[in-house]
């Protein structure tokens, strides 16, 4: 498939090549909006959101290889679009505590590794370093596309990414390790 071909049929006016491109990752459209919005109605609204978005502003995209970032960078701020109108997106100064007891003190790995939870886990970090984690490694982004979806500079990402790791393992005990590849330290 090429993606550029694509783009400029449906710069033209081709629909069945916008449909073309937005049906061969439909997949990971739709877990990216469900990250965002909890539920499969919600997550589909958002999406027909964006096919509309996509169909009115094509003409708009400067380079064709670039479809997919743009597309998702627009899914994303209509996902956040309709949360602010739900009144569920809340900014990370005005984020509540999130009360989890899944990890206690006199049991923090639970009984067995399957018991762990990603969103138990992912609830000890603010927002926006949840965020940058699960595109990252839940929707496997690379670092400029999620700098261009938050709109956030890529260091910015970067040390969100990395200072919400550290969280996380300070969370599951995984200071044992040496480094991110799981190696186990000897004594």
């Amino acid at each position: 498939m090429n993606v550029s071909r694509l783009v400029k049929q449906a710069k033209k006016g081709n629909k069945e090549s916008l449909l073309q491109l937005i049906l061969n990752d439909q997949d990971a459209y739709y877990r990216l909006a469900f990250t965002y919005m909890g539920n499969k109605h919600d997550a589909l609204d958002a999406m027909e959101d964006m096919i509309v978005m996509l169909y009115e502003k094509i003409d708009q995209l400067q380079k064709g290889e670039a479809f997919y970032g743009w597309s998702k960078t627009i899914l994303v701020n209509r996902c956040k679009t309709l949360l602010r109108k739900k009144e569920r997106y809340l900014p990370l100064e005005e984020e509540s505590e999130v009360v989890v007891e899944a990890l206690t003190e006199d049991n923090p790995y639970r009984t067995t590794e399957s018991e762990m939870d990603m969103q138990v886990l992912l609830s000890h970090l603010n927002a926006q370093q949840r965020e940058a984690i699960e595109l990252r490694y839940v929707h496997d982004l690379p670092y400029q596309t999620i700098a261009d979806i938050t709109g956030a500079p890529l260091g910015t990402i970067k040390s969100r990414i990395s200072q919400g790791i550290q969280k996380l393992k300070v969370t599951i005990g995984g200071d044992r390790y040496d480094n991110d590849r799981g190696e186990i330290r000897g004594e």
